[in-house]
């Protein structure tokens, strides 16, 4: 019967740093019981972590000090292993398109899927869904990117869904603020036509909001891509949805945007 730190090393050497708790009791011939003793002893000795219960990573010494590789090594067999599809975007997926202000201290992943957030070592892992039916409608190879590590490939949101993303989400971007950097930083990469046809699968006053923004930062050709959106709204939206106003009658005092049917109830500050 081969040992579990033999079977550590021999994944290693073949260039893969994961397994799941079946694979190794297939490999190993180990009971459930002897598994979970043998696999627990490891993590006490920092070899392994386990960020889902069931899936594994093996810690090489270079991994020990952060407690865990980075999750673009291994977001993507961990989602494999949970069955579900996913893209990594807002913060990280901003940083990655050159968003220079994007310090990335979560790792936010969207699935059309309920899963809790967690930490493994220094890492913190964000899960924000998404309605299957809309994650459904966008999660396709031609709005995505691929992010390269010495693992493999993870999937990443493409330029125009960080975007969208981003200002759905904004709450979980840096607030308004910080979209309007990420857009000013990635907006003029944008493809119009993609972004526009993307957009269709958003909520009409977020699209707007990400049209305003492109208009603010100089962004002209993707943000009359979304003018459209626009010409549709049925009633004016906050800019800032977060900011409740003390009275109504300061509420009213905002400058109203009517080209985007916003109302301008923060003020956008970016550094250029």
């Amino acid at each position: 019967m081969a040992s579990l730190e033999r079977y550590l090393d021999e994944k290693l050497s073949s260039g893969r740093a994961y397994f799941s708790r079946e694979e190794a009791l297939g490999a190993l011939g180990l009971g459930s019981a002897a598994f979970i003793a043998a696999s627990g002893r490891l993590v006490r000795k920092h070899r392994l972590a386990c960020p889902r219960r069931g899936f594994y990573l093996i810690l090489r010494p270079e991994d020990r000090v952060a407690g865990a590789p980075d999750p673009v090594r291994w977001i993507d067999p961990l989602m494999k292993y949970l069955g579900l599809d996913y893209r990594i975007s807002l913060l990280r997926a901003a940083a990655f398109h050159g968003a220079s202000h994007q310090a990335t201290m979560v790792f936010q992943v969207i699935v059309p899927k309920q899963l809790r957030a967690f930490e493994i070592g220094r890492h913190r892992i964000q899960f924000i869904y998404q309605t299957p039916e809309t994650f459904a409608k966008i999660n396709l190879p031609d709005w995505l990117a691929q992010m390269k590590s010495e693992a493999g490939f993870a999937k990443v949101a493409g330029v125009e869904l960080a975007l969208l993303d981003c200002t759905r989400y904004f709450r979980k971007a840096a607030g308004i603020n910080g979209v309007a950097q990420i857009t000013k930083d990635l907006g003029g990469s944008a493809n119009p036509p993609k972004l526009a046809k993307a957009a269709m699968a958003y909520e009409n006053s977020a699209v707007r909001r990400l049209g305003y923004l492109l208009n603010r930062v100089g962004h002209a050709r993707q943000a009359k891509a979304l003018e459209p959106f626009a010409s549709k709204a049925k009633s004016m939206k906050p800019l800032d949805p977060s900011i409740q106003p003390l009275t109504e009658l300061l509420a009213q005092q905002h400058e109203k945007d009517t080209k985007w049917m916003l109302v301008i109830n923060e003020s956008v500050e970016i550094d250029f």
